[in-house]
This record gives C-alpha cells, sequence and structure tokens, in this order.
C-alpha cells in the first residue's frame, strides 16, 4: 500500500470514529422491575424545589396527579399526603422525601411513589423576549423494596411554537409586551408546568412510565 493510499485509509477511519464519538447514544430504560412490580397504586411526594420561584414545589404538585391518573393508576389526594406530613412535623419537601420507603409504605398503603425534583420554573425577561420555563426530573420508587422502578426528565416553554421572525424588530417588541403583561396578570409557569407534568408523567410517551391497571391499555406495553 502507498504512503497516498494510508492516508486516505486512515483518514476514512477518523471520520468514522469522529462520527462514532460524536452520535449520542438513544436513551434506554430498563423496564425489568417495573414490569415484575406493576403498581397499582402511587404517592405523590412533594417536589422538592431547586428553582429560585417559591412557588415551583405546589405548582408541581397540584398538576402530577391528572398525568398519572389517565395512565391508569390510583393516586393518593395529594392535599390529604401533604397534611399528613405537616401532622407529623415534615413541614418541607425534602424532610418528606427523606422518609425510608417502608415507612411511607406503611403510612399510605401505596406500592409506589413519585420522587420530583423542579430544576427550573419561573419566568425570564429580556428586551424582545419573555419566556416561562419548567423542567423536572422524576423518579418512580417500589415503596416495598425501594428499588428504583423508572426514572425520567421533562420540561416546557411558553415560547414553544411560538413565530416571532414575521414582523421584524417591531414584531418582536410588541410580541415581548404582549407577553409579559400577559405574564404579570396571570401565571405562566403554572400553566407550563401542566404541560411539563404531562410529558414527566404520562404514560405512552418514550422513555415514559407504563400504563397502569385502571387503563385499557394495561400490559400492552
Amino acid at each position: 500500500m502507498s504512503p497516498r493510499q494510508i492516508l486516505v485509509a486512515l483518514a476514512a477511519l477518523a471520520t468514522v470514529l469522529l462520527a462514532t464519538g460524536c452520535a449520542a447514544p438513544a436513551k434506554s430504560i430498563d423496564y425489568a422491575a417495573f414490569r415484575t412490580t406493576r403498581p397499582k397504586s402511587i404517592l405523590v411526594l412533594p417536589p422538592v424545589n431547586e428553582s429560585p420561584d417559591i412557588n415551583a414545589s405546589a405548582g408541581m404538585l397540584a398538576q402530577l396527579s391528572f398525568p398519572l391518573a389517565e395512565s391508569g393508576y390510583y393516586v393518593l389526594p395529594v392535599a390529604l399526603v401533604a397534611e399528613t406530613f405537616r401532622n407529623n412535623g415534615l413541614d418541607t419537601p425534602a424532610e418528606a422525601q427523606a422518609v425510608a420507603p417502608a415507612k411511607l409504605q406503611e403510612i399510605f398503603g401505596a406500592d409506589a411513589a413519585l420522587y420530583v425534583k423542579v430544576t427550573k420554573y419561573g419566568t425570564s425577561y429580556t428586551v424582545i423576549n419573555s419566556e416561562a420555563v419548567v423542567a423536572a426530573d422524576a423518579r418512580l420508587v417500589d415503596l416495598k423494596t425501594g428499588a428504583v422502578l423508572w426514572s425520567g426528565s421533562a420540561s416546557a416553554s411558553s415560547a414553544e411554537g411560538l413565530n416571532n421572525g414575521g414582523g421584524g424588530l417591531m414584531g418582536l417588541l410588541v410580541t415581548a409586551v404582549v407577553q409579559q403583561i400577559i405574564g404579570s396578570l396571570t401565571d405562566a409557569s403554572f400553566t407550563v408546568a401542566g404541560t411539563t407534568s404531562l410529558r414527566l408523567a404520562a404514560a405512552g410517551r418514550p422513555n415514559g412510565i407504563l400504563y397502569g391497571p385502571r387503563s385499557p391499555k394495561y400490559l400492552s406495553d
């Protein structure tokens, strides 16, 4: 093989290796424990808030029951759960999530618990834009064994689907003013949290939770 052929071969090999190294591996979730356990009831714990917005935990907590119930699970009433924690001196989400899984199972009788962490919650403003963003991580834990059955993350933004390029700079400024006025009159983050909750806790989505026994699609995934 001539030196030129060697260089060509090395260049081709480098290209293949570079493409392989840059390609992000497809995320894969092991559902073996989930399929073995098949929980029927879920305890949604108060979400831990890592964002600057003090409303993040309550905003997410209020939205999580719906997608879980629609996915076929019995969800313990979140207001009753929160009151039970307060009556036992556990006033913060971090304290509630620190309780041992077996103890939670003893108190509430649920099969699994959903642990949620809010990483982003709130509206950010710039000269030509305002955007409410909510992001969260979650894991579903078997309360009898403490094993993690599933974990995932999701996010949503109020800017999704907006097309601000049609009116030039003036159009951008007008849109920003309108969005800021609407944001000041309503809790945009709470609405966006609903979308994040659906993406996070609804069955039937890629890498999402499995359908529960109350769903007609149970055991189809």
